[in-house]
């Protein structure tokens, strides 16, 4: 039924050119923002869960952070220890060398076990990233371990820790460090071991405590080796862990491009034929008015 009070025509023609638009202003947001979630309003379930997995993201980043500073702590601890290692092996060779030589021989090679002993207090001294040196510590004022933050889950932060008192090479405090424990056999420490007047029987037990000081340097390498490798494996899951978390996110307020790209083409062509019904519908009018002028 035509009507020259109500143009239902154009009316609905008009409804529909507004629903276009609106659709039409969605697409164009999620092609521009890169989401179909952007705030609560788009979705409050998934925005909800979307933020909270973000900000647990946030938290694994300073977790990455503070691996990768613990990472080059351990790191710069076991390189120290490994090469102090490399050190006092050599000082027990010139020991073994020193076994039966003359009194001129045991001279020259002490001036050698003198620079094995100066390389040890280097490279205790030198074994310092970020300000802390776990090899040369004091005792009385320095914490005898630390903790690495190694995980974030359910508010939780799980730390991964190192027991220092156990890798000490040089202590400035009351304690003894590994190259300042003394000998059983000689009664000597690593940094102390002479073999200037000596006997071979004392040579003999100067042998004896330096490779007890080895073994015992070994189990603090081996300890320092095994928290290494444990922050190196975390590092890797907590990187995998948030680019998992990321995906998870993305599943969740991401829009599909093609998806989106393919809908705004569709309401393009929708809104120019909702122009021309609309334009149709007004001329229908305008034709049952042309009949009363």
């Amino acid at each position: 039924m035509a009507s020259i009070n109500t143009n239902a025509s154009a009316m609905t023609a008009l409804q529909t050119l507004n629903s276009i638009s609106k659709n039409m202003a969605t697409t164009q947001s999620r092609i521009s923002t890169g989401l179909r979630v952007a705030e609560a309003s788009d979705n409050s379930a998934y925005w909800s869960i979307a933020t909270s997995m973000k900000s647990d993201n946030k938290a694994l980043s300073a977790v990455q952070d503070a691996l990768g500073l613990g990472a080059g702590k351990i790191d710069t601890a076991y390189t120290g220890m490994n090469s102090a290692l490399e050190a006092v092996d050599e000082i027990k060779q010139k020991l073994i060398t020193a076994r039966g030589a003359s009194v001129e021989d045991k001279a020259k090679i002490q001036a050698e076990i003198d620079a094995y002993q100066d390389q040890l207090t280097a490279i205790s001294n030198s074994a310092s990233y970020a300000g802390d040196n776990w090899l040369s510590r004091n005792s009385d004022t320095d914490p005898t371990s630390v903790s690495v933050v190694s995980s974030f889950a359910d508010g939780a932060v799980g730390t991964i820790n190192i027991d220092l008192s156990t890798v000490t090479l040089v202590d400035a405090g009351a304690g003894n460090g590994l190259l300042e424990t003394v000998g059983a056999a000689s009664g000597s420490t690593v940094l102390g071991m002479t073999v200037v007047g000596t006997t071979d029987a004392d040579i003999d037990n100067l042998i004896t405590d330096i490779d007890t000081a080895l073994g015992t340097m070994a189990t603090a390498a081996s300890n320092l080796g095994a928290g290494k490798m444990r922050i190196d494996l975390q590092k890797d899951f907590v990187s995998k862990l948030s680019d998992a978390i990321d995906r998870g996110v993305g599943q969740l307020v991401d829009a599909d491009m093609n998806e989106e790209s393919a809908r705004l083409s569709a309401l393009q062509v929708q809104q120019q034929l909702g122009v021309q019904a609309l334009s149709i519908a007004n001329q229908n009018t305008q034709g049952i008015l042309s009949l009363f002028r």
